[in-house]
């Protein structure tokens, strides 16, 4: 246990933290807008600080030691980042998904050591772990469950400690907004309660994709709210409540059309000369929204959100009009709602 422990931190602390970005915005508005690199981590998205986390709170709770098979529900990018500390411990590492799943993200699992291990129906993935991992002898990692609880919300280096870090020399260190996705819901409940614990004045919103229950059962207060499809913008949204998610430390959320998602990172790789995930184009929606409501009331301040994975996994989707158009989507009009927000600051 000790060995594995140390092996998770000399990992961590062989990668410097992740970046703070300065996204472009005109001076004269007054508002800043920053984004947290967490793509240039090991595995390249947010959910590597996940993996590390849940890794830790398994094998202090003695549920993984040596040898144990690892099984986690995920086809993206936890599933990538949960693989990369599995080979580093030597243990084996299976990925229950659909079979749907992109021929790309089992690609990327296998890359990292994993092996993936496919159910026809996507809802069964969470049994289908459970019943792998009785069989093997092994730990279901469950990330939707242990998410808000495997993360020390109160500091240690985690994204809240390091974002508020970060922002500590810059013209408004304490954010107005702070905007991130919810998936599994850990990232949010660890900032909101991150906020509240160092008695902080920034706000948490929340941005939720179309097709996801968060938004309706945190607007509602309808904590068993259960939808019939799944998000098509990767690591964020849900067809249920999952366990981590905590609404309570949440100030505000936003629904975003995924074709609002969709056009907001094809207009910010002509801002920033990079493409990055859907997930951040959520985001980033969100945020822009939030400025423009800040430029309307003449507030001045900072927004953070998260850049969550780079687009480079999404060239076949996101980034291929054919794609876009057989889901039935059209981004004309956000794509509208997006131009004018760069030249005006407003939004409609």
């Amino acid at each position: 246990m000790c060995e594995a422990v140390s092996i998770i931190e000399a990992d961590a602390n062989r990668s410097a933290d992740t970046h703070l970005l300065h996204f472009p915005l005109p001076p004269e508005w007054g508002i800043d807008l920053y984004l947290k690199d967490e793509s240039t981590h090991p595995t390249g998205s947010l959910k590597h600080r996940l993996a590390r986390s849940l890794f830790l709170y398994a094998i202090c709770n003695g549920w993984v030691v040596g040898g144990t098979p690892v099984i986690e529900a995920s086809s993206g990018s936890t599933a990538v980042s949960e693989a990369y500390f599995a080979r580093l411990l030597g243990l084996p590492f299976i990925a229950v998904m659909p079979r749907s799943t992109s021929g790309e993200k089992v690609a990327l699992i296998e890359r990292q050591g994993g092996r993936c291990h496919f159910v026809d129906e996507p809802g069964a993935i969470y049994d289908e772990s459970r019943r792998l991992a009785a069989d093997l002898g092994g730990h279901f990692m469950d990330q939707f469950t242990h998410a808000e609880r495997a993360t020390d919300w109160r500091g240690n280096n985690n994204i809240a400690e390091s974002v508020f870090q970060q922002m500590s020399q810059e013209a408004s260190p304490e954010p107005e907004w702070i905007v991130v996705g919810a998936g599994t819901g850990g990232t949010s409940a660890t900032i909101g309660r991150y906020i509240h614990y160092r008695k902080l004045r920034s706000r948490l919103a929340v941005v939720d994709p179309e097709h996801s229950v968060f938004f309706d059962a945190w607007r509602d207060s309808v904590p068993d709210l259960v939808g019939t499809r799944g998000s098509r913008i990767e690591g964020i949204g849900r067809p249920r409540v999952e366990p981590s998610f905590v609404g309570h430390v949440i100030d505000r959320m936003i629904k975003v059309p995924d074709a609002a998602s969709i056009a907001t990172i094809r207009h910010v790789e002509q801002v920033i000369g990079r493409r990055v995930g859907g997930s951040t184009g959520t985001n980033l929606w969100g945020a822009f929204q939030l400025i423009a409501e800040m430029r309307a009331s003449r507030s001045r301040g900072s927004v953070v959100t998260l850049l969550c994975d780079g687009g480079e996994r999404y060239a076949n989707t996101y980034y291929d009009d054919e794609w876009v158009a057989a889901q039935g989507m059209d981004l004309s009009d956000h794509l509208t709602t997006l131009t004018r927000f760069r030249s005006a600051g407003t939004w409609s």
